[in-house]
């Protein structure tokens, strides 16, 4: 079983890296985020379950240490969970996300959108706040791109019908963002 699900995964992955549009996408994603923090915004992540996991898995490297030290860079995902069951219970769950981009968002900042099916209603309704508040998205999504491929800037999507196999692409997109940020912004971090 071992060999075989690994196998998968590399085809998933194989399917991924020869998308003749994924160099341009990657290179999109990374000036949006380098632009927001040149604008000095923090840049906002959000995603359910596991995708939430990668969205505090997002902002954890950037304002903490991913591989050398290095200045914080301002990234916050929306998953307190107090924030959340208070939105939730005046608003509604559709909104958990969209009310934190609504309360942290900037103008020329970023939002990273994660929605494994893209139809996550939570996640699209806060990529329309963050376009509304003229901030740019990137969402990382798969099984077509649902919903959310009409209201992000840019989108990864990954390939394959299992959730799982979709969120291994995605944490792999998410640790190659961040070192392509910090290539640019810290090159010292990455001479030999």
């Amino acid at each position: 079983m071992l060999t075989q699900s690994l196998l998968e995964a590399q085809e998933n992955l194989q399917e991924f890296v020869s998308d003749p549009e994924l160099e341009g996408k990657f290179e999109q994603a990374v000036d949006i985020l380098i632009t927001a923090f040149a604008n000095g915004t923090t840049v906002l992540s959000c995603g359910n379950g596991g995708s939430c996991c990668d969205a505090m898995h997002f902002a954890e490297e950037f304002s903490g240490r991913y591989r050398k030290d290095r200045k914080a860079l301002p990234a916050m995902a929306i998953s307190d969970p107090s924030y959340m069951s208070c939105v939730a219970n005046d608003y509604g769950y559709d909104f958990v996300f969209s009310r934190g981009v609504e309360a942290f968002g900037k103008k020329n900042g970023a939002l990273l959108a994660i929605s494994t099916s893209g139809n996550s209603k939570n996640v699209i309704e806060a990529a329309k706040k963050a376009r509304e508040m003229k901030m740019q998205v990137i969402a990382l999504s798969g099984k077509g791109g649902g919903e959310l491929k009409n209201h992000c800037d840019v989108m990864f999507l990954a390939p394959g019908k299992n959730t799982d196999r979709i969120q291994e692409i995605h944490i792999k997109v998410i640790h190659t963002l961040i070192e392509g940020v910090e290539r640019v912004l810290f090159p010292e971090n990455y001479e030999s």
